[in-house]
């Protein structure tokens, strides 16, 4: 079972994992005092300072809410990042990705320090996904908890939650549908409908920092990573055509029964 598990967690699309695994650590760290929030939130004085906290950007986007939070939070944030990762045609890399999180994050660090203040951003950040993920989604159903709705709604609807339960986290949701609003428009409406260019093309080095080489240099050598498509069909067999098990066919030369 557990290996099923861990299967199950290796197979799911990277970001998304990554993203919802540091929610979930970051979150149970600090609510069970393992870790201090002193040192995650954001502050402009620590960013500016020498040497520069500079991990206070992305780590103030790592802390759920208390209780059930804990759990929920990570699990919308893998739900609709793993939408853009995989689903969504806006995003055909995982550089794009990795570039809305980068603008999205910072529009909604801009706006909270601006006007709203605060250190902490994750609602933000988790409503400007599902708005992202689900804007273009008009006509398909989704479920939302216990009920079923159309999937343009669900932002609206998290927007009804909070009001019920959490009504002081309304300020910084609205923030991140402020600063996904504004990413389509950048990136999208402006270029489609305003006759201009995409004001916020994804980065050459953002290109380069998520592609994983192929070559590698080691100090005994260079290791050449195969295809995976070999890899896989390798180790079944299939391209072999060998019905001996994996295991088998790492023992040695073998020796007869009764041989020298």
């Amino acid at each position: 079972m557990s290996s099923e598990i861990m299967d199950a967690y290796w197979a799911a699309p990277p970001m998304a994992r990554t993203f919802a695994t540091a929610i979930l650590i970051t979150s149970i760290s600090v609510h069970f005092g393992l870790l201090s929030a002193w040192w995650i939130y954001f502050t402009e004085d620590r960013l500016f300072r020498l040497p520069p906290e500079i991990w206070r950007l992305a780590t103030t986007f790592l802390l759920s809410g208390p209780q059930l939070s804990i759990i929920l939070d990570p699990y919308f944030a893998y739900q609709y990042l793993k939408q853009l990762e995989t689903q969504n045609p806006k995003f055909p890399r995982k550089e794009d990705v990795l570039w809305y999180l980068i603008t999205v994050g910072g529009f909604i660090i801009l706006i909270n320090r601006a006007f709203l203040g605060g250190a902490f951003f994750l609602p933000g950040l988790i409503m400007a996904l599902a708005y992202t993920a689900t804007q273009d989604a008009r006509g398909v159903k989704t479920s939302f908890f216990f009920f079923t709705v159309p999937a343009q709604t669900v932002p609206y609807c998290m927007l009804i939650v909070s009001l019920l339960v959490s009504p002081s986290v309304i300020p910084l949701q609205i923030s991140g549908l402020v600063s996904a609003h504004l990413h389509d428009f950048l990136t999208r409406l402006w270029p489609e409908f305003g006759g201009g260019r995409n004001l916020l093309p994804t980065p050459s080095f953002i290109s380069r920092l998520v592609q994983t080489p192929r070559v590698f240099q080691r100090e005994y050598g260079t290791a050449i990573r195969a295809p995976s498509v070999q890899a896989s069909s390798s180790s079944t067999g299939a391209a072999t055509g060998s019905v001996l098990p994996d295991s088998w066919k790492t023992r040695g030369a073998g020796r007869r029964l009764g041989g020298d």
